[in-house]
């Protein structure tokens, strides 16, 4: 069984500041760390590879220090990794990664067919959850999003069942192979190292790919094949406090406050959909 997992080398978003003159990102100074998503992931691809037998490569695009989050994955279990690292690369949005990621996972399958990629569903420093619907579209797997438990994989049928979130529940699914899933935080609980597996992390080898090595069409690349544009990004201005109720107040009043309190802003909320009716 082959597994490809989409990784990120994201900001630590405790740590984010937005500069008022370009509206991007600070990232000179933040810790970059592996986002936690693309963690999971891997962590199901390796147990998923421990129970049916094969790989686990995983790929990133970024710059060159984006390598240290492949070591990180790597050191998890994964067996190889693929940097993605150009500046034809550079100012991708979603669409622009989706085609990037699908040239290279084309790329790779055709050395070694893929069975399953799974991604994070999400990168906590965009949260737009496009990119791995965006990439199972391009490859033509079958997508199964928000996926909290795999439930089976019958490598002899080519299928796969998994339990996924929808708002108001969950639902079980089947489809074919190969696919592609989008991973909950909850779907695996990455593991913590070994230390032969840390060393053997910093000593393996990181193939690194630039735009040459995937496509023939740069124009799809980087800020070239993004048409997104962010008009404005900002911090939220603090918000006030709601009412606060002492209940070590003496005078006994903080119940009958409170109650009052209550009562007014029903009545008000009352008044608005009586109006509107």
């Amino acid at each position: 069984m082959h597994i490809v997992c989409c990784i990120k080398q994201v900001p630590d978003t405790a740590q984010v500041k937005i500069d008022p003159e370009t509206n991007t990102l600070i990232r000179s100074g933040v810790e970059s760390i592996c986002n936690p998503y693309d963690l999971v992931a891997v962590e199901t691809a390796v147990q998923l590879t421990e129970k049916h037998g094969g790989k686990v490569t995983v790929i990133t695009m970024g710059p060159p220090q984006a390598e240290a989050a492949l070591r990180d994955c790597l050191a998890l279990g994964a067996s190889e990794a693929i940097l993605l690292s150009d500046r034809a690369f550079a100012g991708a949005d979603t669409l622009a990664t989706g085609f990037t990621l699908s040239q290279t996972i084309n790329k790779i399958a055709a050395a070694e067919p893929v069975d399953l990629v799974i991604c994070g569903k999400q990168a906590i420093d965009g949260d737009t959850g496009q990119t791995g619907p965006g990439l199972a579209t391009r490859l033509g797997y079958s997508q199964f999003t928000y996926v909290s438990e795999i439930i089976k994989v019958d490598l002899k049928n080519r299928t796969i069942r998994v339990r996924r979130e929808v708002e108001g529940g969950r639902e079980i699914i089947e489809g074919k192979l190969p696919a592609l899933l989008t991973a909950e935080l909850d779907l695996a609980t990455p593991r913590y190292a070994t230390l032969p597996e840390l060393v053997r992390a910093l000593r393996h080898p990181i193939k690194t790919w630039g735009a040459k090595d995937i496509t023939d069409t740069p124009e799809k690349l980087g800020l070239k094949g993004s048409p997104t544009s962010v008009k404005e990004i900002f911090t939220p201005g603090a918000r006030a406090g709601g009412l606060v109720f002492d209940t070590a107040a003496a005078d006994g009043r903080t119940t009958a406050d409170f109650i009052n309190t209550l009562f007014e802003k029903e009545s008000v909320l009352l008044d608005g959909l009586l109006d509107q009716g």
